[in-house]
């Protein structure tokens, strides 16, 4: 068996900073087949290199395993200091100077251009994909002196059943409640749905997976019961599914008398104020909607599949239930206009306590139908790297006066957040006066007493 050091390199807290849940999952699929393994976390870690370098000369390790979850922040105003490659690469560097075990890069964001990312990162391997039974293989083939291929594609999907729970360090567990007050934890995997700049589909498949529902209420209990927290964000790609499988994980919570709070990510679609008031009995205290665009132009254009009054009657229900949401929209998709970009403004002034995070422009990902579209129009050549972030912007909008527009527009509130880094400043705001959790929902007027923030 392996000595096996498992790096998270995320260090983004934007909205909040997020417990590394992929590394917990490999570490459990490692342990499993009994491997030692150390898990190490860049941002509890204070970003210190020489704390790395030191944690890998101690703990002497055969293979080294950086989780890469992000390649930037896709903030179109963002710059250079969105970009997270760079240290990427510095990472490794650092790591090499500690030990000659051989790198092996994975993760979602490197799955997402893996041949590119292993060559600038200076890695020696990568998987591409779910990495709870690839990375084992790999580690257990370098351990008998093969020498595979250095980008493992992996294109084998774990069932929802086999989805195992984390393994979590005690001392990462305290680090990311006194920052947030949460962790996060999956229910399913895959997305079936057709948004043309996402990447879901590809990293994850085109269909869900979803975990026993007894199973996930069990872990949520059993991480209460060892670590003491009583409140999650479910990561899932999209919570709620036609399936109904959102709403067995709800009634379980229930059976179970979990005690848990907790959040999750929705489509703002098929959400009736009955199946909100079942979720909201069950702990669910506030929801962010994957809303993306404003117009039902702006939305047909990026695939999303439903209509703004869809959404426009999911905020209803939640403003019914009293329960805070936040939408997630985007300026200047496919299609947009000025006509829709004002049309877009008078939709989201219409939606009542609720926060609206707006985004100007859409990071393009290769290999999805947005990039297929920029090449037509001429955004970029085909043979452009994305490494480096390209946004989409509609050919017929002048980004500069959107980017005015929607400043305008949102002035005075402060449940409208744009840019995205003032959202930042905002919760920063709040976490300085000790609040925890997802902290947008202090925003919203019948949500938890907070701060009333101009």
């Amino acid at each position: 068996m392996s000595r096996v050091f498992l790096l998270s390199s995320n260090v983004t807290c934007e909205p909040f900073p997020v417990y590394p849940l992929g590394m917990a999952m490999v570490a459990a699929a490692l342990a499993g087949r009994g491997h030692q393994v150390r898990q190490f976390d860049f941002l509890a870690a204070g970003r210190s290199e020489a704390a790395l370098e030191e944690a890998v000369r101690a703990f002497a390790p055969e293979v080294v395993g950086l989780s890469l979850r992000n390649i930037d922040n896709v903030d179109s105003f963002s710059g250079e200091s969105g970009w997270y490659l760079a240290q990427a690469r510095q990472l490794v560097a650092r790591v090499r100077q500690a030990t000659d075990a051989p790198v092996v890069i994975g993760g979602p964001a490197f799955s997402i251009m893996p041949a590119e990312i292993l060559a600038y990162v200076g890695a020696d391997y990568g998987i591409a994909g779910e990495g709870e039974r690839r990375f084992p293989e790999l580690v257990e083939r370098l351990g008998r002196g093969e020498k595979p291929e250095a980008v493992q594609e992996n294109s084998f999907l774990l069932a929802g059943g086999e989805i195992g729970a984390p393994l979590l360090e005690p001392e990462l567990v305290r680090f990311y409640l006194a920052q947030t007050g949460m962790l996060n934890l999956q229910t399913k995997r895959g997305c079936p749905f057709a948004c043309s700049y996402c990447s879901y589909p590809q990293l994850e498949g085109c269909g869900f997976r979803s975990r026993p529902a007894a199973a996930v209420v069990e872990e949520l209990r059993a991480i209460r019961a060892e670590h003491g927290v009583d409140t999650f964000f479910f990561t899932d790609s999209i919570f709620n599914d036609p399936s109904g499988h959102h709403l067995q994980i709800a009634e379980e919570l229930l059976r179970q008398n979990a005690g848990i709070r907790w959040c999750a990510f929705f489509r703002p679609q098929g959400l009736p104020r009955g199946d909100l008031a079942l979720m909201k009995r069950s702990g669910l205290y506030a929801l962010e909607l994957g809303t993306d665009a404003a117009s039902d132009t702006a939305l047909a254009g990026i695939g999303k599949g439903f209509t703004f009054a869809e959404a426009e009657a999911v905020n209803r229900a939640c403003v019914e239930e009293r329960l805070p949401c936040a939408h997630y929209v985007m300026f200047g998709v496919p299609g947009e206009t000025p006509a829709t970009v004002v049309e877009g403004l008078e939709n989201l002034a219409r939606l009542e306590q609720c926060v609206v995070f707006a985004f100007s422009g859409i990071r393009i990902l290769p290999g999805t139908d947005l990039h297929a579209q920029a090449v037509r129009e001429g955004v970029v050549a085909a043979e452009t790297s994305l490494l480096k972030p390209s946004y989409y912007f509609s050919p017929a909008i002048d980004p500069q006066w959107m980017n005015a527009t929607i400043t305008a527009s949102f002035r005075g509130r402060r449940d409208r957040i744009f840019p995205p880094s003032e959202g930042q400043i905002r919760l920063a705001v709040m976490h300085r006066f000790g609040f925890r959790g997802v902290l947008w929902d202090h925003l919203v007027p019948f949500g938890p007493p907070g701060l009333t923030l101009k």
